[in-house]
């Protein structure tokens, strides 16, 4: 299926982890600097693919944490929220939302408060260099103590701005979703946007938890919510957003493939949804690959920039901004389609 160019199409991209948004470029070199060997499952150019089984969460969280190992300096900070944002330009995110827990870097840098101000400082650096706005979510982790988690709310609440969300991320079957009300209720009192993970690794029963307890605006993830009817309905009622990441759902075992994720269903519902990329060092796959996925389920031009619209919308970039990408999603729309490649339908011309 072929169509409009789709790193033309303005977007938000609001699902992406700190350091699963490193080049695999960027880690062989940060790794070879500090003569870290990689196993061959980071090196090898492959996307991860794992059972939907505990021991398969396992694997996952043992690769994400040995690239993290090499983030172990402010210059690599520096770097990963760069070039982030410079990748994200070249695929039209007009917005990014970077979400990162501070926790994690902040032996090499002095702390959790320097290490959240460089992600900041750099930030506002990348935006002015690439033309991208980018907001922060700092998120907590389901396998620390709820605790830490108000601390790391308490200081995002500090950096409110360029800080625009507070996230729970990990594995959705640790920690009781209950204990971390009050950190997100500091979150939310203070303006920021509530946007913790849920609906991936469990069913609908941890969906209905994470809504009762952490009043989301946008879940990450969500998609197991198309199991249950009356809850999608609730979600779509409540004008909460869901972040889906097919490539990430197929990485992860929650469906087969990427194209089985539940979009259709979730959209016919009436649901609010932003594609994002989650980690595409360790899946694989980039922002404009969702968005390749969802023309491959049928959706049509119009559909894409419908979703297009919907992340933009749901993201906390400012109306000026959202209104400009906004027109630039109206102006791809109507612009031609291009004229199917040089050997028919089944080849693409997309870059």
């Amino acid at each position: 299926m072929t169509g409009r160019d789709l790193a033309a199409l303005p977007k938000a991209h609001l699902h992406l982890h700190f350091t699963g948004s490193m080049r695999l470029r960027t880690l062989r070199e940060l790794a070879a600097e500090r003569s870290i060997r990689l196993p061959r499952s980071l090196t090898d150019d492959e996307a991860l693919s794992v059972e939907p089984t505990r021991r398969g969460w396992f694997r996952f969280q043992r690769q994400y944490d040995t690239a993290r190992a090499v983030v172990d300096s402010e210059a690599a900070m520096r770097r990963i929220v760069r070039e982030a944002a410079e990748d994200d330009a070249a695929e039209g995110s007009g917005r990014l939302e970077l979400q990162v827990d501070p926790t994690s870097y902040a032996p090499f840098v002095g702390g959790i408060t320097p290490a959240l101000e460089i992600v900041l400082d750099e930030a506002e650096r990348a935006e002015r260099a690439t033309g991208v706005s980018l907001g922060i979510v700092v998120a907590a982790s389901r396998t620390r103590h709820p605790l830490d988690a108000r601390t790391l709310a308490r200081l995002a609440v500090r950096h409110a701005g360029r800080v625009v969300g507070f996230g729970l991320s990990n594995d959705e079957r640790r920690g009781a979703t209950a204990e971390f009300a009050g950190a997100f209720r500091i979150a939310r009192e203070a303006g920021l946007l509530s946007v913790p993970h849920g609906g991936e690794l469990l069913g609908p029963m941890h969906v209905a938890q994470v809504v009762d307890h952490l009043g989301p605006h946008r879940l990450g993830h969500g998609v197991r919510s198309a199991e249950d009817p009356a809850l999608l309905e609730r979600i779509v009622a409540a004008g909460i957003g869901l972040e889906v990441c097919p490539a990430s759902n197929a990485a992860l075992g929650v469906v087969a493939a990427p194209e089985l994720v539940p979009l259709r269903a979730l959209l016919d519902a009436g649901a609010q949804v932003a594609l994002g990329a989650d980690d595409p060092l360790l899946f694989g796959s980039r922002l404009v690959d969702q968005y390749r996925t969802a023309r491959a389920m049928g959706i049509d031009d119009a559909g894409l920039a419908a979703l297009a619209a919907s992340s933009i919308r749901l993201s906390a970039a400012p109306a000026a901004v959202q209104e400009r990408l906004l027109a630039g999603v109206r102006e791809w729309l109507s612009g031609p389609v291009p004229p199917l490649p040089p050997g028919g339908p089944g080849r693409t011309a997309e870059r």
